[in-house]
């Protein structure tokens, strides 16, 4: 057997952006309401469970986002974990915040803008938020949530979106 040192020739950014290329994520949608009464919403890959005792998640966000000032501790908002039916979805929400609740897509549930077509949606209330440099981590108390059965996800992977494929073994 051959012990060969691996070649780290990828350092800092290029190393982490090189990594999370082949990293697969799931995308999800966030939405939340301005203190004007506005909708804010973006696309997130960064969504994860971080425990279900009590049940919470967290999400990554620049602190440059123009919905970062919104998220802050007591605020409302809802997830929504995306299907290959949403691409669009995903992209409109990524993209300019003018035009991301232009369409009628969207209704009002539980004092936060809902899309019904995810795959799920959970409904929270963010709990705290961790700065570093130019970033945040959000964690978020889930109050409550729904799901669409059998539905494929939308994936982001090598700066694309795609759909979850075959299933290669059960987990369980």
């Amino acid at each position: 057997m051959t012990n060969q040192e691996p070649e780290f020739s990828l350092h800092g950014a290029d190393a982490l952006r090189a990594a999370f290329r082949r990293h697969a994520s799931g995308v999800a949608v966030i939405t939340s309401v301005a203190k004007s009464g506005e909708p804010i919403g973006f696309t997130a890959t960064s969504v994860t469970s971080l425990g279900s005792n009590p049940p919470l998640v967290s999400f990554n966000i620049s602190r440059g986002a123009s919905s970062y000032p919104h998220l802050v501790p007591g605020v409302d908002l809802a997830i929504h974990a995306l299907t290959r039916e949403n691409l669009e979805l995903a992209k409109v929400m990524s993209g300019p915040k003018e035009a991301r609740f232009e369409s009628d897509l969207h209704t009002w549930s539980h004092g936060v803008p809902i899309f019904l077509s995810a795959a799920a949606i959970l409904i929270g209330r963010v709990r705290t938020r961790l700065e570093v440099e130019a970033n945040a981590v959000v964690v978020v108390d889930v109050l409550r949530g729904s799901e669409n059965p059998d539905t494929e996800p939308l994936l982001y992977f090598k700066r694309g979106y795609h759909t979850s494929g075959e299933r290669l073994a059960d987990n369980f």
